[in-house]
């Protein structure tokens, strides 16, 4: 009644092996001159393997065993964005520079869009007869319209000050710096923005130039 289980045979590919399989697959076919490849597939790494002598041949289940137990797992490719600017370092300072030593003699404002806001249904959760969920249509209508939110942070409190719009031109943007010019009357707004087109719009520029308002433009790409 007592089998004494002895834990099974014991693996016939080393830990040091089987990092070095994962450590390959992590690796592109170019880094190998393998120039018809772009990707491994199992087949593949497992015929690389075999010719680097890494291991003797081995399933492609075992293959795939093997780096899934070492966390590798097969991923869609991302992308990310580099600066294209060359005063992207400069800009970067100035608004390091602005968080860290804000000026005295004003005040620094984060100003930022967020929308479009809309209703839409929203999954949760009931009791319900097993198998049969309650369900929720998937696609709608935005009978209601869409609205969007301009935001301003003032650092220096911590407080959010907004207004809620049904659009984000340079007009409704006009309107929320105006609105932060007429709450503290006297001091200078150093207000940090992205690249937004109505940002640096021609009116904009020339009402900030004439109320002590200004702009301080995030690097490009540097959100």
């Amino acid at each position: 009644m007592d089998p004494k289980w002895s834990g099974g045979r014991s693996k016939m590919i080393s830990e040091r092996v089987r990092e070095h399989i994962c450590l390959i697959a992590r690796t592109s076919p170019a880094d190998w001159n393998i120039g018809a490849l772009s990707t491994w597939s199992l087949a593949k790494l497992d015929a690389h393997l075999v010719e680097r002598q890494v291991v003797p041949r081995i399933s492609r289940e075992t293959l795939r065993r093997i780096l899934w137990e070492g966390k590798v797992s097969w991923q869609a490719t991302t992308t990310w964005k580099a600066f294209n600017e060359p005063d992207f370092i400069a800009k970067m300072h100035r608004v390091l520079a602005l968080y860290d030593t804000p000026p005295a003699d004003g005040r620094v404002i984060c100003v930022d869009e967020f929308g479009p806001l809309n209703l839409m249904p929203r999954k949760g959760r009931a009791w319900r007869p097993a198998g049969r969920p309650r369900r929720v249509r998937a696609t709608y209508n935005r009978s209601g319209g869409v609205m969007h939110m301009l935001a301003a942070l003032d650092l220096a409190t911590g407080k959010i000050y907004y207004r809620i719009r049904q659009r984000k031109r340079w007009r409704e943007f006009l309107g929320l710096l105006k609105t932060l010019r007429d709450r503290w009357p006297g001091e200078k707004l150093y207000v940090v923005l992205d690249n937004f087109s109505p940002h640096k719009h021609a009116e904009v520029r020339t009402w900030a130039a004439d109320n002590d308002v200004e702009p301080v433009f995030l690097p490009t790409y540097g959100s």
